[in-house]
């Protein structure tokens, strides 16, 4: 931990030092952290697939064309394709083609394809959205631990140079002889332990700072830094809301309800199309096909019947319009039996709907049980505070008393040491509470719909 710290004041000495370092607000960090994940880059990528999805429904709706053409050479015995007559000759063939089908009806799997892509891609965006409110999240976590964590920092330098002011005051009653030597030696390690919890308040610092550049996934730690603003109590009226109403509320836009809800509707439509596989399909199809040969052999029209026949052989483009030829019709087709296969995947299907179903109720009582918790979270953190000023104002009033009291005489360094450090831990206390409070009221006010912001 000791390295972890040293190492990290190094590399922000260093950074200070070779260049100004930008000071990064809280909405900056929400920002950049939005459009550089690589979790939501991820997402995005998936997004494009989905439309790529989309554009697959599509396309089977639309009929299907393809050509092909067929060159082959035969020497020896075979039959002559124009006359199906036997030869014993050297033979080249070419045959060439167009063929398009076309689906009629598939039992309207095509159809709930085409929704249930739709769909799928307002889902995506659902968990697109709810990946960035989580990011968001964490990011303001993170900023306010760095900002917690230098107020705490001001509070140790003060601690510590109001022990200065009274090592050298004591030195002064020592060398009157108002107070022993004894009481120097207190004050001294007072001031030592004082210096080291800078040193650590310091540490703790940086490692914030890093912590959060690492959320950002910025690598530059030593040119990383938030800026100096430090945050009162914010206004809000979300308390003045039942948990119920918080709950009702975060149940209109929270992304990650609307995902569950969208994986409930997405199962419901494959469910459809596994049903749809027990309804006959209708398809129809057209071929067009012509063919040449080099030996291929036409009777001459217009000879005497009862002559012999002769042939010629067609050229190329002749041969092409004179053996071309077009096919078509329809086929249907009606499932009868498949070894369970369609009745089993439907079976699947309907306990997808109900595991999404289920899903969505634990959805919904996490999210109010979470809300639930926040709402008992922001009041308790806010007596927590109040009750840490408190404190800290009557720490303050005896340690004042007790100063006097040192200054002249009447308590010793070990006693006066003892006041001073219950009062920098309520000191602490109140840096602590107020963050954590400032937290949990804006996940509370998250929840409400009010963007995460600290003014």
């Amino acid at each position: 931990m000791k390295y972890g710290i040293a190492l990290a004041t190094l590399l922000f000495s260093i950074g200070t030092i070779t260049g100004q370092v930008k000071k990064w607000t809280l909405q900056e960090c929400v920002e950049y952290a939005v459009e550089n994940n690589l979790t939501i880059e991820q997402l995005e990528l998936d997004l494009k697939n989905i439309e790529i999805d989309k554009a697959d429904a599509l396309g089977n709706f639309l009929p299907t064309l393809s050509a092909n053409s067929t060159f082959s050479s035969n020497t020896g015995f075979s039959i002559n394709p124009t006359n199906n007559l036997p030869t014993n000759s050297t033979q080249n063939n070419v045959s060439a083609g167009l063929n398009t089908n076309v689906n009629i009806f598939n039992g309207l799997r095509n159809r709930y394809q085409m929704q249930r892509a739709k769909l799928n891609a307002i889902a995506g965006q659902y968990r697109l959205d709810d990946i960035k409110d989580d990011i968001r999240l964490n990011v303001a976590n993170a900023y306010l631990d760095v900002v917690s964590n230098k107020e705490s920092l001001k509070v140790s330098q003060a601690q510590y140079a109001v022990t200065e002011q009274d090592l050298q005051r004591t030195k002064e009653l020592v060398d009157s002889g108002v107070v022993p030597r004894g009481d120097l030696l207190q004050i001294e390690a007072t001031a030592a332990d004082q210096e080291q919890q800078v040193v650590n308040a310091e540490g703790s610092v940086q490692i914030a700072k890093i912590a959060l550049a690492q959320l950002l996934q910025i690598t530059d730690y030593a040119n990383f830094d938030t800026s100096d603003q430090t945050f009162e109590i914010p206004l809000s009226d979300v308390l003045n809301n039942a948990p119920e109403t918080i709950f009702a509320k975060a149940m209109e836009f929270r992304n990650d309800i609307k995902v569950s809800e969208s994986n409930i509707a997405l199962a419901e439509k494959d469910l459809q199309i596994s049903k749809g596989a027990l309804l006959p399909s209708l398809g129809a199809f057209a071929n067009y096909g012509t063919r040449y040969s080099d030996v291929a052999q036409i009777p001459v029209a217009g000879l005497d019947p009862n002559s012999p026949p002769q042939f010629f052989t067609p050229n190329f483009t002749d041969q092409l319009w004179i053996f071309d030829g077009v096919a078509y019709g329809v086929q249907l087709n009606v499932p009868i039996f498949n070894g369970f296969s369609t009745r089993n995947n439907i079976k699947r299907a309907e306990i997808a709907v109900e595991r999404a179903k289920v899903q969505l109720e634990v959805d919904k009582l996490d999210l109010e049980a979470v809300i639930n918790q926040a709402y008992v979270n922001v009041k308790a953190f806010f007596k927590a505070y109040e009750a840490a000023e408190k404190t800290v104002e009557a720490r303050r009033l005896a340690y004042n008393y007790s100063k006097e009291r040192f200054d002249v005489g009447l308590m010793n360094a070990f006693e006066f040491s003892q006041e001073q450090s219950r009062l920098d831990d309520a000191e602490a206390q109140v840096v602590r509470t107020k963050y954590d409070y400032i937290f949990r009221l804006k996940i509370l006010e998250f929840y409400f719909g009010i963007p995460i912001k600290l003014d």
